[in-house]
């Protein structure tokens, strides 16, 4: 039992090495960064019950009370253009104009057109001088 602990920690060790596409980024952290954010719009902003922002966004009233508790995305953070462009969906999707995969589309489409995110690491670039000398994943529970 000692050595599958210890091959695990190596395992892991190995996986931080091993070079991350950008599409992994994305899936693993800027997407769950975009669903927490909605919630948190849906719930606070527009009232609407854990049941029903669930139902919206297909996903369970677990993973939105995980979401809206912070749970869930501790540590990313979504660019200032990218959140007013969510509470704009937001109110899109409140208002049956729209529905919540379209939404979350278009605002990785802002993200990836402004690059308001970086590509390797995922922190917010809030300059041009953004420079990643390596890729570092944030130790988050998603």
């Amino acid at each position: 039992m000692f050595r599958k602990k210890e091959n695990l920690k190596k395992e892991r060790e190995k996986m931080k090495e091993v070079n991350i596409l950008p599409q992994e980024i994305e899936v693993w952290y800027i997407i769950p960064a975009i669903r927490k954010e909605m919630a948190k719009t849906f719930s606070k902003d527009y009232n609407l019950s854990y049941d029903k922002i669930a139902f919206m966004m297909g996903l369970t009233k677990s993973a939105i009370s995980h979401y809206i508790a912070g749970k869930r995305v501790k540590k990313i953070r979504l660019h200032p253009r990218a959140l007013a462009e969510l509470k704009k969906s937001c109110k899109i999707i409140v208002n049956k104009k729209s529905k919540v995969i379209i939404e979350i589309k278009k605002i990785l489409a802002l993200i990836h057109k402004k690059k308001l995110h970086c590509e390797i690491c995922g922190a917010i670039i809030e300059e041009k001088g953004h420079d990643c000398k390596e890729i570092s994943i944030p130790e988050i529970t998603i």
